[in-house]
């Protein structure tokens, strides 16, 4: 009987061991997650808010237009995990200038290099609104199979959503293009071959006014009728800024 106590409370203490091991453990594995929440992420010099695994690295890219404008841009990237993610900015604001520019050095009578009232000077009327097409066929041009490609719009801005599977690890990614007030808008999300989908950071995609305001129109919004100043600006539903925004960056 003696024997059998002893064994009895060997058991016990061992238990009890491991589960203070187990108990001590368990914290060191979820902390790194935890230093990977979601946050928002404001930015009113390029006009959107969105969520990111913690704060994005900004880098600043030029960005080469259809027509072969070299534009500014910013890309915004943070990873997570495994998972990669990143917004892309590009400012066409200033292309107009550039095809009159252009146009100063066109050949005589070369009327691909002046353009038209339809196209402007240099063709750059065609390249603005032609940028959510030349984007998107930049991830065409990747090695991925598309498993969707459709019209959307986010927050009534419209845009290109893409679906694809990278054929080299079979991971997954998730692309909206989109432009408002001149602006392109390149979002992108990859996860891991089993991983679920990376809508959440597509899905939380907003827009800002020059005053930090979310923006939010009653109509669709199309930058070829109104970037290019074509209609005059739908209306614009509510105001102020949206709930649960973090610190906007200037």
């Amino acid at each position: 009987m003696m024997q059998r106590n002893s064994v009895l409370r060997t058991g016990v203490v061992f238990l009890v061991r491991t589960a203070v091991l187990v108990l001590v453990l368990v914290p060191t594995t979820v902390m790194p997650a935890t230093a990977q929440e979601w946050t928002d992420y404001r930015s009113i010099r390029d006009g959107f808010q969105i969520v990111f695994p913690g704060e994005p690295t900004v880098t600043e890219i030029t960005w080469k237009s259809e027509f072969d404008y070299m534009l500014p841009a910013r890309v915004y990237s943070a990873e997570r995990g495994l998972g990669r993610y990143s917004l892309t900015v590009v400012d066409y604001s200033g292309i107009e200038q550039q095809g009159i520019e252009r146009v100063k050095s066109c050949a005589p009578g070369a009327e691909p290099c002046f353009g038209s009232v339809l196209s402007g000077p240099g063709y750059w009327k065609h390249d603005v609104r032609g940028a959510l097409n030349y984007a998107t066929f930049g991830f065409l041009q990747r090695d991925v199979t598309v498993t969707h490609y459709l019209w959307n719009h986010q927050d009534l801005i419209e845009g290109q959503e893409l679906q694809l599977t990278n054929n080299a690890d079979q991971s997954r990614t998730m692309a909206f293009v989109a432009m408002h007030e001149m602006k392109l808008y390149i979002l992108e999300g990859t996860v891991p071959r089993g991983y679920p989908e990376p809508a959440l950071f597509q899905n939380a995609m907003g827009w800002l006014d020059a005053d930090g305001n979310r923006v939010r129109y009653q109509t669709i919004y199309s930058n070829q009728y109104y970037g290019l100043k074509q209609y005059p600006l739908p209306a614009r539903a509510g105001g102020g800024r949206g709930a649960g925004a973090g610190a906007a960056q200037p």
